[in-house]
């Protein structure tokens, strides 16, 4: 092969022992950095490794931080709030994020009517993927009624294909607000801001059962007595009654579902 013997049989005598310490170290402490904040690190602190050898090393150990690409984002059309005259015109749903006594993240998926602002449900756990979007809808859709649109931001569990693939096939049209306007989902956030005084920010929570147990609760309140500036000082359901077409008593969907196998 023309090879010199020396080059088959010759072994590195490089002890890098010291620099993957060292790499090691800095990556526990500041895992969101990568390479070239690891060595500016390295060479403030005194050492003199140069930065080929400091990324070989690097790349042996398998510290790279994995590039997230962003999505490009279809343009957005601008939606007038308009207040609907009649019931599952138009609902607006939105995720809010709270922390239990313990430091664990909960999530809560809500979803309101636009017509009398009525809370039609409020799902909690830990984890709320796509699919438990769509089978909160789906439930909603058969215990209540169709809306025509559905109101939204452009969080990753709205624009996944399986939800895209459920609004066709169930003929329902996604109305996405333009990214960093929250205030075309005006709705949905002012019923976020009372939901998160009312109870988030009102009590700590030992688990998520206490969090469930006191959101049924105040929901119930919400909807049936609590009176709204908005709706001439009359609750979210007795509103409807008196004021809108359609109204009918709401099936109530299972307050509280806790079956992973959707997930």
């Amino acid at each position: 092969m023309c090879v010199n013997r020396s080059v088959i049989y010759y072994q590195s005598i490089k002890d890098d022992a010291e620099l993957e310490a060292a790499l090691l170290s800095k990556a526990e402490a500041h895992p969101r950095e990568g390479f070239w904040k690891a060595y500016g690190r390295l060479r403030l602190e005194g050492h003199h490794w140069n930065h080929k050898r400091m990324h070989r090393v690097y790349k042996k150990l398998g510290l790279s931080i994995r590039r997230k690409a962003k999505k490009r984002l279809p343009s957005r059309v601008k939606q007038p709030l308009i207040v609907p005259t009649e019931l599952n015109d138009t609902w607006s749903i939105d995720f809010m994020e709270d922390r239990l006594e313990t430091g664990r993240k909960v999530r809560c998926f809500n979803v309101i009517d636009d017509a009398n602002r009525e809370v039609l449900h409020v799902d909690i756990d830990y984890s709320l993927k796509s699919k438990r979007v769509i089978w909160v809808l789906t439930h909603l859709v058969k215990r209540r009624a169709k809306p025509k649109k559905i109101r939204m931001d452009n969080g990753p569990e709205f624009i996944a294909h399986i939800t895209q693939e459920w609004s066709k096939a169930q003929e329902i049209d996604f109305l996405y607000i333009q990214p960093g306007k929250p205030t075309q989902n005006a709705y949905i956030e002012r019923f976020n801001g009372s939901y998160r005084k009312g109870v988030l920010d009102a009590y700590v929570f030992e688990n998520i059962d206490q969090l469930w147990e006191r959101t049924n609760e105040w929901v119930e309140d919400y909807n049936h007595y609590r009176p709204h500036d908005s709706l001439n000082g009359l609750p979210p359901v007795v509103y409807a009654k008196k004021f809108l077409s359609g109204a009918s008593p709401r099936k109530e969907l299972s307050a509280k579902n806790k079956t992973s196998s959707l997930i």
